[in-house]
């Protein structure tokens, strides 16, 4: 937590800042020294700003912020360092995002294990009319994680978890199913 630290020196004492006539004044000099442990955080943020803006870098509880920017919502329960793989990789992500490609990526972030989409949907090209489109006619996505324990609380977490991210991150009109299996 950023704040008042009693023993951080301040790296730009406002007493040797003072006007000579203010220098051998006593009450001046104390007065700008009961300041300098309020600023000295100050000094030290706008000192090391650039590692306040860097996800690898900031402070945890700085990470939500950051997060913010890209239009992510942190899961707090997951591991510091996936946290910040989320938010370093956010603008990567923007160009794929809703897309098959983007989900598996976002998921793996979110899950640490491997993940599979199947999309109902499909392209294909024809020079006769008529000719029957690809895929289903019903619209889904289906999902599977793959966890060493499918079974416990962390699948059953997981399960959640998955189906908070799809929910946010999938094409609107597209239903889903989440399946958490065990590892092969």
């Amino acid at each position: 937590m950023r704040g008042s630290i009693s023993w951080l020196p301040s790296a730009r004492p406002m007493g040797e800042q003072l006007p000579g006539v203010f220098l051998e004044d006593p009450m001046s000099r104390g007065f700008s020294a009961g300041l300098d442990p309020m600023l000295a955080p100050v000094f030290l943020t706008l000192d090391c700003l650039e590692t306040y803006l860097d996800p690898r870098l900031a402070p945890l509880d700085f990470l939500p912020w950051l997060a913010s920017w890209m239009g992510v919502e942190l899961d707090e329960t997951l591991p510091p360092a996936r946290r910040r793989a989320i938010v370093d990789s956010a603008g990567a992500l923007q160009p794929v995002y809703g897309t098959r490609a983007g989900l598996v990526r976002i998921l793996e972030l979110v899950t640490g294990a491997p993940v599979e989409v199947r999309e109902s949907g499909g392209v294909r090209w024809s020079a006769a009319p008529g000719a029957d489109p690809p895929g289903d006619p019903e619209p889904a996505l289906d999902i599977i994680v793959r966890v060493p324990d499918p079974t416990g609380r962390a699948g059953e977490n997981m399960r959640e978890r998955v189906e908070r991210v799809v929910r946010e991150v999938r094409p609107a009109h597209l239903p889903f199913r989440v399946q958490v299996l065990p590892r092969e």
